[in-house]
């Protein structure tokens, strides 16, 4: 194996610096020009912060420690290739660091503290199953080792305690289940009982307390967190409180003129009526001021999202009112609101399921695509037809927009598709593209169906926090990705096999000859440059024949490389993964199940006291009103014409749970454990708060 990793060394030699000067000047200039930037955003940010706090704070420390460190590699680095010296860009993989820092990634930060409050308990798992894979590992050695027994390749099988210790840490991940029990069933099936107990222990028992534990730390220190907050925007609000406060009579106000004032610095985009609504909700007596309870509710108000819905007459009520109102035009419009209407499409959309999935070549099937689209397009101007069409087209109308799009891109599909046969034109990269935006139109079937819309929903309004995990996953690729490149560049190249060339069979390398690696044809599975890197660890991932590629990398460098792809294993899929996991569960349930808060409640009461509220029962699919997504707006069918004769002009209605942010459920369903007014902790032992530290229960 040395010899391998000598050859393998030495196969692609690098470049020498004299051939590689321009690019590595050009890097070396981008790189110092946005080390300069870095720079300069933390001298302006500590001249607009006070000294104390600037250099308390710990992210400013970080960017600083990386600029610094950064630029001692790059002279390093230079100076070695100055002289003919292969040197190693180690500080590249500290760049995350500049992400993770900027004020602007505070959900990013969350998510890291999260994982470093969680690894104190995990690591205790973690030992506890390194410990059980040693045990079966030196069983395995004693089982095995002397029985000389041979894999499929050839090898030796089980006589190395390293060979085997990750053999069975690869058997955990099931990549290479059934092959590694094999030889030793072979021999006698009563050794398939050891591998068995393995993989109940190790990979179902484990595993699953892996994701108990991150599932219940993770919650354990969001619900902290979340607390924390909460009782800042308390001790914030008091604050400001007794800033505008005056005394009227025997207790402290805040003038209505001010409270105005203070709304408008704060929310400048609310409207007028919302403003007025606002007030109304605050100051329930109509006495001119806000006493202390309601004004410490205003950033909990002002976080609801209240919809202003304008009803509007339909156009051609307005322009032919005659022939809008008569009794066919208003059959025509119950119709298209009864739910039978909603059901024939849902039938049709099923139906061309079916002739979507028949060969398109028959003229029959053809025509039929005609036909079903037909339909289709009647449904639209019907809809149209039926609801006033700014609504049906506003800005919050998700659903229609999807329906919309859906059909217009049905059309072109077809047109498209019978432009080709008639002109016999034979562009696959078009034919395809025809066929995936036919088969989209079989998405309607999800605005069709209630449930279907109520998760899709859940899942959008997860969404944007899910990206947070986005950048998380993206940073720790970008990381691996760079000592990946650092270590195995150059080890292995991918050649054409066509070429004719010996190399090609073995990846440019012959320490492959002969290896499931080269086998497999894996060669495009490198480190050579940044978006292949990307693309392996994102294989690694699904670990689906991981240990192939492991195997591959040891056998071109040293066994020791090994290291770095269970390392990536650990962190990603054992760690970030289950932590993924554990916070879409959470996000799902409470997106999914909460009901609506104690303001929202008084909010919602407020609106009907004021006589200007539409109910969210009242309203369901098909009668649309400006603002309303298509999911919550519209009037039942039974009482759509009088609803619509009656509420004209501005009404108002809490938004859909869709409109949440998921920090605002998460206060939602931890809000009954925050402490009552007057009994909120100190400043400083908010800030003090850790999950060792403090007793919520005892605070509360």
């Amino acid at each position: 194996m040395p010899g391998n990793s000598r050859a393998a060394g030495t196969h692609h030699s690098r470049p020498s610096s004299s051939e590689e000067p321009p690019d590595l000047e050009v890097t070396s200039i981008a790189e110092v020009l946005c080390l300069t930037a870095f720079f300069g955003r933390l001298v302006h940010f500590a001249k607009v912060t006070p000294q104390k706090v600037f250099w308390k704070d710990t992210k400013n420390i970080c960017v600083m420690v990386t600029i610094v460190l950064t630029l001692i590699d790059l002279v390093i680095y230079g100076s070695l290739e100055a002289v003919n010296i292969r040197g190693v860009r180690w500080s590249r993989a500290l760049r995350p660091v500049f992400l993770i820092n900027f004020p602007e990634s505070r959900q990013i930060r969350r998510t890291f503290r999260s994982i470093r409050n969680t690894l104190p308990d995990i690591l205790y798992v973690f030992l506890l199953f390194l410990f059980s894979m040693m045990i079966f590992s030196l069983m395995a050695l004693k089982l095995f080792g002397d029985r000389d027994l041979r894999t499929v390749e050839g090898s030796p099988y089980f006589t190395n305690i390293l060979d085997i210790a990750f053999e069975l840490y690869v058997l955990v991940t099931t990549a290479n289940s059934p092959d590694v029990m094999m030889p030793a069933y072979e021999l006698n099936w009563w050794y398939s009982l050891y591998f068995i107990t393995y993989i109940i222990i190790n990979t179902y028992i484990f595993m699953s307390v892996f994701l108990a534990v991150i599932y219940n730390n993770y919650r354990k220190h969001l619900k902290n967190e979340i607390h924390t907050l909460a009782y800042l925007k308390h001790h914030k609000m008091t604050e400001a409180f007794n800033i505008l406060k005056v005394k009227v009579g025997t207790e402290f106000v805040v003038k209505e003129a001010r409270w105005r004032r203070l709304v408008k610095v704060v929310a400048p985009d609310v409207s007028s009526s919302h403003l007025e609504l606002l007030l109304r909700i605050s100051d329930e007596g109509q006495k001119g001021h806000v006493d202390k309870v309601n004004f410490l509710r205003l950033a909990d108000l002002l976080n609801i999202r209240v919809v202003a819905i304008n009803i509007k007459k339909h156009p051609l009520e307005t322009w032919m009112p005659r022939v809008y109102q008569s009794s066919t035009s208003l059959l025509v419009q119950k119709m298209v609101q009864h739910r039978i209407f909603v059901w024939v499409y849902d039938v049709i959309i099923l139906i061309n399921a079916i002739f979507i999935a028949l060969d398109e070549k028959d003229s029959l099937i053809s025509y039929a695509e005609w036909l079903f689209l037909s339909l289709y397009i009647i449904e639209i101007l019907l809809k149209l037809y039926t609801y006033e069409p700014s609504a049906y087209f506003g800005r919050k109308q998700f659903w229609n927009w999807f329906d919309t799009l859906i059909i217009i891109a049905a059309l072109l599909a077809t047109v498209a598709n019978t432009t080709i046969q008639a002109r016999k034109y034979n562009s696959q990269q078009v034919l395809d593209i025809v066929l995936i935006l036919r088969i989209l139109r079989l998405l309607r079937v999800i605005v069709s169906i209630q449930r279907f819309r109520v998760i899709v929903t859940t899942l959008i309004n997860i969404g944007p926090t899910m990206l947070t995990f986005g950048g998380l996953v993206l940073v720790v690729y970008y990381a691996f990705a760079i000592i990946g490149m650092e270590v195995f560049h150059g080890k292995i190249h991918f050649l054409d096999p066509g070429s004719g060339s010996p190399d090609a069979l073995v990846c440019g390398n012959p320490a492959l000859k002969d290896s499931a690696f080269a086998q497999g044809r894996y060669c495009k599975n490198n480190f050579n440059d940044l978006a292949s890197s990307l693309i392996l660890l994102t294989e690694l991932t699904v670990v689906n024949q991981w240990h192939i590629l492991a195997d591959g990398f040891a056998l071109v460098t040293h066994q020791a490389a090994k290291l770095y792809f269970i390392g990536f294993h650990v962190v990603v899929v054992i760690l970030i993964v289950n932590i993924f996991i554990a916070f879409i569960l959470e996000a799902f349930f409470v997106a999914y199940s909460l009901e609506k808060s104690e303001v929202e409640t008084a909010i919602e009461k407020k609106i009907q006291e004021l006589g200007v509220g539409v109910q969210e029962e009242e309203v369901q699919n098909g009668g649309l009103i400006d603002n309303m997504d298509a999911k919550d707006s519209g009037f039942s069918a039974d009482e759509g014409d009088n609803k619509k004769k009656d509420l004209k002009g501005l009404y108002f209605r809490i938004a859909s749970k869709k409109y949440k942010t998921v920090d605002t459920l998460l206060q939602q369903m931890f809000e009954s454990e925050i402490a009552p007014e007057g009994k909120d902790p100190s400043l400083k032992e908010i800030l003090s708060f850790s999950p060792k530290k403090v007793n919520f229960d005892n605070s509360a």
